[in-house]
């Protein structure tokens, strides 16, 4: 038997046994971490350099942006270098640091993309509304709400999942401190006070997947009554970005933490893990650009004034930014 008050570090799930299969590791986390801190990086970069990108939609955008960078940031280095040192440990106060804060961009990303739905509803099924029901005021109140819901959450399930004694030593299987993962090592007996809070969460989390639904349901039934092709066009393309996104990350999350314990593997909970923690914040602003003209034009502006202030573009950018006009062509 061990206490929380003994344990000083923990340890996490080694990705790779092998010294070349731990820097296959590094290197493949070192490009998607890249990718991801360029994509949104330069989607951060033109939503916020670019007037005519200053509306509600694009606001959020940025703020999904940001989350994203934050998510990826707080897993992905600490495994790249726990693989380039061949190390598995983490502090104490780190793995409390690393779950509040994974908890908190996850949850308010989630709570982000709802606020986006409604966005969309309001934009496809109610447009002379939308300047009163989504002001600058009315944004900034509903992206405050995202961030200030997740940080609660957050501190709330972090605080009582750490005040829990541990009796099952401290190694975890996973490549970051996950709080289902921390409560595998908690006794059994103590696991009930926070199984309460986890059924809450799933009704809230339920809660608000039905309303992203619900949204999507009127505003497909809006689409289908809008005459011109060109209006259902630019209706299609302004909800199917985050459509996907929503669908992306649900999907794999929901797969993580509800899948059969009959096919449960190690090796299968890393990858789940991956593709709902890692990939998404990688391949989200490549969802919201590629068929987007608005994000397309902005970013074709910023690489044509970095080219006349440098003369050189860098490769990486430039050869996005020729594939995407390439795509909305």
């Amino acid at each position: 038997m061990s206490n929380s008050s003994s344990i000083t570090e923990f340890l996490l799930l080694a990705l790779a046994d092998t010294r070349e299969l731990q820097l296959l590791h590094f290197w493949l986390f070192l490009g998607i971490y890249l990718a991801a801190l360029l994509g949104n990086g330069l989607i951060i970069t033109v939503v916020a350099c670019n007037h005519h990108l200053h509306t509600p939609m694009y606001f959020f955008l940025l703020n999904l942006s940001l989350l994203d960078l934050g998510c990826i940031s707080t897993t992905v280095p600490k495994s790249m270098a726990n693989s380039l040192w061949g190390t598995r440990a983490i502090s104490y106060g780190g793995c409390v640091a690393q779950a509040f804060l994974f908890v908190f961009l996850i949850a308010a990303e989630y709570s982000l993309l709802t606020v986006m739905a409604y966005d969309r509803y309001v934009a496809i099924c109610k447009p002379l509304h939308y300047g009163t029901l989504l002001g600058s005021r009315a944004c900034v109140h509903m992206a405050a709400a995202a961030w200030g819901s997740g940080f609660l959450y957050a501190l709330l399930h972090t605080a009582n999942t750490f005040s829990l004694p541990v009796c099952q030593g401290n190694v975890l299987d996973q490549f970051f401190c996950e709080l289902p993962q921390i409560l595998k090592l908690s006794c059994s007996e103590s696991y009930l006070r926070e199984a309460g809070l986890l059924i809450l969460s799933c009704f809230l989390a339920f809660g608000c997947f039905v309303f992203i639904v619900l949204s999507y349901v009127q505003i497909f039934r809006a689409v289908l009554r809008i005459p011109s092709e060109q209006g259902w066009h630019k209706a299609v393309s302004t909800c199917l970005p985050h459509l996907v996104v929503v669908s992306l990350f649900v999907s794999t999350g929901i797969f993580a933490h509800l899948k059969p314990p009959s096919i449960s593997s190690p090796s299968l909970n890393v990858v789940v893990t991956v593709l709902y923690s890692v990939v998404p914040p990688a391949v989200n602003p490549l969802i919201y650009s590629v068929r987007n003209k608005e994000i397309i034009e902005a970013l074709w502006k910023v690489f044509e004034y970095a080219r006349l202030q440098i003369n050189i573009v860098p490769i990486i950018p430039l050869g996005l930014a020729l594939y995407l006009r390439k795509s909305e062509g």
